[in-house]
């Protein structure tokens, strides 16, 4: 007989029939209770074993994390806890688990030994819940894309430009690293010889080349890795993370945050509906963690309250002048509260600014837009006043930033300025250039760190929490 999935067990439907189940065993009670997990559901599947009926070789070895395989009849359970349970008339060791030996006990383990133990920690249920909201969301962002006739872009993870300009690349080449490597005349490295026959990075994002597709495409978007050598510790910050980047050919700046706005409330409420039980447990797990903090530091709402709080209200739109102005006049501003004390326009904002507009403010997300030219990327389009840009980010609560984007400038002899003014080379983008000399018009785009969003949807804490195998300085386990 072909196994069944406890999460289909547990839906009733096999009732009085006999069923395989095949999982990890996360508790054995009594040598008779069977608590049985596969993965499909948070929820276990109780497997009753008539005391006796097995031989004690095969019950001895019924351990945490063993896998095995029951077949019995599914029914209704007379104990409390579950609505269903199989009554066992077969048992299987299918893999066996060290009991003393096994790291993921049927207990509360702190987040920083289950990072330890990334291979494994899968197994509870906390992180089964979140890799599963992971993927529904996943899946939620090609849906979104598919059903408004985008077209799904694989742009390269070997570059030889630098998209954000801000130089923190990972260095791609087959060249030894014991200093043989070839040089010019000048003592520099001779990146002609080496594979690529250029200086080439890991990506930082795939924007440059999918704008490219976007012009001839109509509407495209990305969703792929990309990589930063930023040492940074923080709990916001990967080396390796997920980007999901669209490009639209004739949207305006008003056009994309309309897009952006809608993209993430469909994704979320997607993946409410198809993530509930997931979705209360990291509920009840974030609320228990809020307990340690101060009173004033707990969140004002419960991660579903959140979650549709996102979805029930427009996102307020604001410019940066108007932001700063807030900011400058704010309590904690005036009474130097901020940790970044905002005393003029041009400064580029902090989290706690971010989150100070959001959640003390407005009390909705917010679209910052038209932020000064200075500190944001060459890319971007010059607004008429010569300061600023047409840039927007998208603010979240308890997150700050989760969207960065922009309308893109069109202009050939505009975007050339700029590239110049910061010592960008032509000849290193010329292609990116050929779109504003062949057929140019208005576009726009935006970016948005998967893993942000998954931080946001499922309440965690920290960014290692919410990809499978984080990668970060000093660490590349597993």
């Amino acid at each position: 007989m072909k196994h069944t999935k406890i999460k289909d067990l547990l839906a009733g439907s096999s009732l009085l029939q006999e069923v395989v189940a095949k999982g990890w065993v996360r508790s054995f009670r009594n040598n008779q209770f069977i608590a049985l997990n596969d993965g499909s559901t948070i929820h276990n599947i109780q497997c009753v074993l008539e005391l006796d009926a097995f031989p004690e070789e095969t019950i001895k070895r019924v351990t945490t994390g063993a896998a095995i395989c029951v077949k019995g009849t599914l029914v209704e359970s007379q104990g409390k806890g579950q609505k269903y349970e199989i009554q066992a008339n077969s048992l299987e060791i299918l893999g066996d688990s060290d009991a003393e030996k096994y790291p993921i006990q049927p207990k509360k383990h702190s987040l920083e030994f289950l990072r330890e133990n990334a291979h494994l920690r899968i197994r509870t249920n906390m992180f089964g819940a979140i890799m599963r909201v992971r993927s529904t969301l996943s899946f939620a962002v090609h849906k979104y894309f598919q059903d408004n006739g985008f077209f799904y872009v694989n742009t390269p993870i070997i570059t030889g430009s630098d998209a954000e300009g801000a130089g923190e690349m990972f260095q791609v080449t087959s060249f030894p690293l014991d200093g043989s490597a070839p040089k010019n005349e000048d003592g520099s490295i001779n990146y002609k010889e080496d594979f690529f026959g250029k200086h080439t990075n890991l990506t930082v994002s795939g924007q440059l080349e999918a704008e490219t597709y976007a012009m001839a495409l109509g509407q495209v978007y990305t969703f792929g890795p990309t990589f930063r050598a930023e040492n940074s510790n923080t709990s916001r910050h990967l080396a390796e993370f997920w980007m999901i980047e669209p490009e639209v050919a004739f949207n305006n700046l008003d056009d994309n945050m309309d897009l952006a706005e809608d993209f993430i409330k469909f994704v979320i409420k997607y993946t409410l509906e198809k993530c509930e039980d997931d979705l209360k447990l990291l509920e009840t797990r974030l609320i228990d963690e809020e307990k340690a903090k101060p009173q004033a530091e707990r969140s004002e709402m419960s991660l579903i309250e959140k979650l549709n709080f996102v979805l029930e209200n427009n996102f307020k739109r604001v410019s940066y002048t108007e932001a700063i102005d807030i900011l400058k006049a704010s309590k904690p501003n005036k009474n130097k509260k901020f940790q970044y004390i905002i005393d003029e326009w041009g400064a580029d904002l902090q989290s706690e600014h971010e989150r100070f507009l959001v959640e003390k403010h407005f009390k909705c997300p917010v679209i910052l837009f038209d932020y000064p030219a200075k500190i944001k990327a060459f890319y971007m389009r010059l607004n008429e006043d010569g300061k600023t840009v047409r840039a927007m980010d998208i603010l979240f609560p308890g997150i700050g930033e989760i969207v960065g984007g922009s309308q893109r400038e069109e202009r050939y002899d505009v975007l050339v300025e700029k590239m110049n003014a910061l010592n960008i080379p032509e000849e290193e983008l010329w292609w990116y250039l050929d779109t504003r000399k062949f057929g140019s018009a208005v576009h726009s785009g935006f970016g948005l760190g998967f893993e942000r969003l998954v931080l946001f949807v499922t309440g965690m804490t920290n960014i290692r929490d919410v990809i499978p195998f984080p990668r970060t300085p000093q660490n590349a386990e597993f």
